[in-house]
């Protein structure tokens, strides 16, 4: 499966970035490169990763996440993950990255489906 990457601009200078597919070993530069080309181009208040329909993520793609946050910050803009899917959720908890990344809610895609409890939660 492939990555695709839509970037839009949200009310109040927040830019999103939004992938689509799976960010791993052959697509986490995508995600980098995202992050990197927001950054030229302005100066955001904050960088909302939404992570709704990324289906898998493996190391190479937090790894990907984790630089792209440290460039945010390094500008002086605040990179937060919105709706990760209920994979990436887990994954950022299972890394202890949730809380870096703003401690999102997972995504569960729609009114009345019941929350997952992890382990420890």
């Amino acid at each position: 499966m492939s990555l695709s990457i839509v970037t839009s601009t949200l009310p109040g200078g927040v830019v999103e970035i939004s992938p689509r597919g799976e960010i791993d070993v052959d697509t986490a530069h995508e995600v980098r490169e995202a992050i990197a080309g927001v950054l030229t181009r302005s100066r955001p208040t904050r960088i909302q990763l939404n992570m709704r329909l990324v289906t898998f993520i493996d190391s190479v793609g937090i790894s990907a996440m984790v630089a792209g946050f440290q460039t945010a910050e390094v500008s002086g803009v605040k990179l937060v993950v919105t709706e990760p899917s209920r994979f990436v959720h887990r994954q950022l908890w299972v890394t202890g990255l949730l809380g870096l990344f703003g401690a999102p809610e997972p995504y569960y895609g729609g009114a009345g489906q019941v929350p997952e409890v992890l382990p420890g939660a």
